[in-house]
């Protein structure tokens, strides 16, 4: 029988990154076998001849597969995988004995103690073919590890986006609201305005209407309606023709201060916004008495 190593298994890279193997042995002749044995697969290799000195290489160093005798002075090998896996409990721990005390052995492999029990005297490609699987099931539980931190790692990134998208979500909630309440209020002002106010879109349609311009304008349509439907011609010409600016004009027997602002400048709206402010005393001649007629364009001080 032929045995190979893997590829994974095969590479070495630097010293601290080569798979680590503590061999833990009173039989210094066992030890030095098991090192000539498996030198040639590219394994890290830590020795100790007895549990105490394991226990202290394990404090020390971090080590993937441990293989222990288990008849040795002071402390079995059970007991000692025992406390290896306290204090590295992602090893993996085997036995390699030449006594069978299957109670024992059994316990501690139901335990999770150990992961295999293994036999002297060996047979070289079986041992290694062991060490071997029991490095590829490290190198598994390893990622799985890393595999669970790095999930662990995303869900709390995620829970942190999600918290900052909460507030986000809230805040932009509250501006609704208050944008909601804001532009309620502005509609009622707007209705409750004593002077008539028109809005008109870039095409010369009337968007909105104040009650006060329904009063102004009787039972003429308003919204919906071109412009030029609604203001007399004089009015129309002037208020469409040119930028922003105010001229007196004749409604009746009332005179009137008509005003035009272009939207945007601010916002987003575009078209016109038309203000007529009727007045009680305008310094202004009269140019024809038929409503609708343009007066001098004087400055003069609305009254509301």
């Amino acid at each position: 029988m032929t045995f190979e190593r893997s590829p994974a298994v095969q590479s070495s890279g630097d010293e601290e990154k080569r798979p680590t193997l503590l061999l833990v042995d009173d039989e210094e002749n066992i030890l030095s076998a098991l090192k000539r044995l498996l030198r040639r697969d590219g394994y890290r290799i830590l020795t100790a001849g007895s549990g105490q000195q394991g226990l202290a290489i394990l404090d020390s160093d971090k080590v993937d597969v441990i293989i222990s005798d288990q008849r040795m002075p002071h402390m079995t090998g059970i007991e000692f995988l025992r406390q290896a896996k306290e204090r590295c409990p992602d090893s993996i721990r085997m036995v390699l004995s030449g006594y069978t005390d299957l109670e024992t052995v059994t316990s501690a492999i139901n335990q999770g103690d150990i992961y295999r029990f293994l036999t002297k005297p060996w047979e070289d490609d079986d041992l290694r073919a062991n060490i071997e699987e029991a490095f590829l099931r490290k190198a598994i539980i390893d990622e799985n590890v890393r595999l669970h931190r790095d999930v662990t790692q995303t869900n709390a990134e995620l829970a942190i986006a999600n918290a900052r998208l909460e507030q986000l979500l809230r805040e932009k909630q509250q501006r609704i609201r208050i944008d909601e309440t804001t532009l309620q209020v502005s509609q009622e002002v707007f209705q409750h305005l004593p002077w008539p106010v028109l809005g008109i879109d870039e095409n010369g349609l009337i968007s909105v209407a104040n009650q006060a311009a329904f009063e102004f304008f009787g039972s003429s349509p308003l919204v919906g309606s071109f412009i030029k439907e609604v203001l007399p011609a004089p009015w129309e010409a002037a208020a469409t023709s040119c930028e922003d600016g105010d001229m007196l004009v004749q409604h009746g027997a009332q005179t009137c201060l008509l005003l035009w602002r272009n939207m945007g400048a601010s916002s987003l709206s575009q078209g016109r916004l038309l203000v007529i402010s009727p007045c009680k005393s305008c310094a202004a001649t009269r140019i024809s008495g038929e409503a609708g007629t343009v007066l001098c364009n004087v400055p003069s001080t609305p009254s509301p």
